[in-house]
């Protein structure tokens, strides 16, 4: 498989220009070689331009990230994002037209945001046809604006219960539209460890969110099939044994607190991501 190389962390196409066309040079001998199949860049809705992409396309850009983060600009405002939806609008249409790559990142639990802000947020994302989705959840951190609002006891972000719960909704908005969602949550870092005030960070936030959509899905078809007090065979593709389970077995024992008997069986004939339900007593 042959590789990416990634410019991000920053806003890449902010950098001086000089500086940013030798980083562009740099990757060139990787990308006649064949080593690496492109570069993916990050940087902001307010730094992308016809000539920016121009200079992008010719150097082997192949994917341009953008961070959005909200579609509300009272969001963005309250924020100090320094940009606007429009521009998150425009951006992305320039960039789909010049046949880059899109992806658009967005956070949730941002100062002033709410749980339906955020998923109007998405929908508006979803309206400028990304290719791919990065949704990151709001981590506060010290020495900077939401920190001193922290601090000062004047914002919290949401916990991590309502963060699962709103971005298991997110990560199925995106994916029942074909948009793929390439990260969920940040990675640990020693930066974070150290420089954390709050937030709802988890090593594995994604697997709790893919975890509570299983759940979410197997209580509808239980609710269809009236199976409270029902023993219920649940067929699974091994691979998805622990995201059906639930983090430390919190979904079955959720099933078993609504009054459903359910004993999991794996089956590798089901397709990965998918499940049967069996009863095995009758009414």
């Amino acid at each position: 498989m042959r590789l990416e190389l990634a410019f991000f962390g920053g806003s890449f196409t902010a950098l001086n220009r000089d500086y940013m066309i030798s980083l562009l040079k740099a990757a060139q001998p990787f990308i006649s070689k064949g080593v690496i199949k492109g570069i993916r860049i990050s940087t902001r809705p307010d730094a992308i331009d016809r000539q920016i992409l121009s200079i992008l396309k010719t150097y082997g850009v192949s994917a341009i990230e953008l961070g959005a983060q909200s579609m509300i600009d009272e969001v963005l405002k309250a924020n100090r994002r320094g940009h606007t939806a429009q521009q998150v609008k425009d951006a992305s249409a320039l960039i789909k037209q010049a046949g880059f790559e899109l992806g658009l990142q967005m956070m949730t639990g941002l100062y002033t945001d709410t749980a339906e802000g955020a998923k109007l947020t998405a929908q508006k994302i979803a309206e400028c046809k990304p290719d791919t989705v990065r949704i990151y959840p709001t981590v506060i951190m010290s020495q900077t604006h939401l920190g001193e609002l922290f601090q000062r006891g004047d914002y919290q972000t949401f916990s991590l219960e309502k963060t699962v719960d709103l971005c298991s909704e997110l990560l199925h908005f995106f994916e029942d539209r074909q948009i793929q969602v390439i990260r969920l949550g940040l990675h640990s870092t020693p930066e974070l460890e150290k420089e954390r005030l709050s937030g709802p960070w988890h090593p594995a936030l994604r697997e709790l969110c893919e975890s509570r959509n299983f759940r979410n899905s197997i209580c509808n078809e239980l609710q269809k099939n009236h199976a409270v007090n029902k023993k219920c065979l649940l067929f699974i593709n091994g691979k998805d044994r622990s995201k059906i389970v639930g983090h430390k077995k919190s979904n079955l024992e959720f099933f078993s607190s609504q009054g459903y008997n359910i004993q999991v069986i794996v089956d590798e004939s089901i397709e990965k991501n998918s499940f049967k339900i069996a009863f095995a007593d009758k009414e």
